[in-house]
């Protein structure tokens, strides 16, 4: 079953079809603008998309809103996570301004949230939910990844998610377990057709 996902993100693409290699997952086909991200919610924003985009698409879409919450900052960055330094904001600028805001706090726990909105032809069919419990550590470490996983230490791991490999990142990631549930919701759908 072919599935389109709405990104431009290699490293989340790649992510998405390592999640589940028994689905097409192919980027949107052609170009088509972005729908603005004006939710207040990492749901509303992922609807926002899954719709925006999915009108150009007959058949599955997903698109995911993902970020991070600092309990110390109230949930900041949160929907705000890839721009959070500005609009033109890179990776460094974003984890630099988290760092600034965290420098002298003491609680540093914090959570990658993701998620995903599918559409069947451009109508909502469902939205799913994951989430990920860290700490944000004083300096970045690892090569991998991207966005804030150069400081998000996952305990379990005893390392942080730039350091971990991709492959033992998706066994507990927000983003992973969001495309579990969905993965999982569209296998049954195919066995239903069957």
């Amino acid at each position: 079953m072919t599935v389109y996902c709405a990104t431009s993100n290699p490293g989340k693409l790649r992510e998405f079809q390592l999640a589940a290699p028994d689905f097409d997952v192919r980027p949107l086909p052609a170009r088509v603008a972005p729908p603005e991200e004006n939710g207040g919610t990492f749901e509303a924003n992922a609807i926002l998309k899954a719709q925006g985009y999915g009108a150009h698409i007959d058949g599955y879409l997903f698109a995911d809103d993902s970020g991070l919450e600092v309990d110390a900052l109230g949930g900041a960055p949160g929907v705000n996570s890839a721009r959070y330094a500005g609009e033109n904001a890179t990776d460094a600028n974003n984890n630099n301004l988290l760092l600034d805001r965290l420098r002298g706090v003491e609680n540093r726990a914090a959570r990658f949230v993701c998620v995903i909105a599918l559409v069947k032809d451009g109508n909502l069919v469902k939205t799913f939910r994951g989430a990920v419990e860290g700490q944000i550590i004083d300096t970045p470490r690892g090569s991998g990844g991207f966005g804030y996983d150069p400081l998000f230490f996952h305990e379990p791991f005893g390392c942080t998610f730039s350091e971990a490999s991709v492959e033992q990142k998706m066994t507990v990631s927000h983003r992973a377990i969001a495309l579990e549930q969905m993965f999982a919701y569209l296998r049954e759908k195919r066995t239903e057709r069957i």
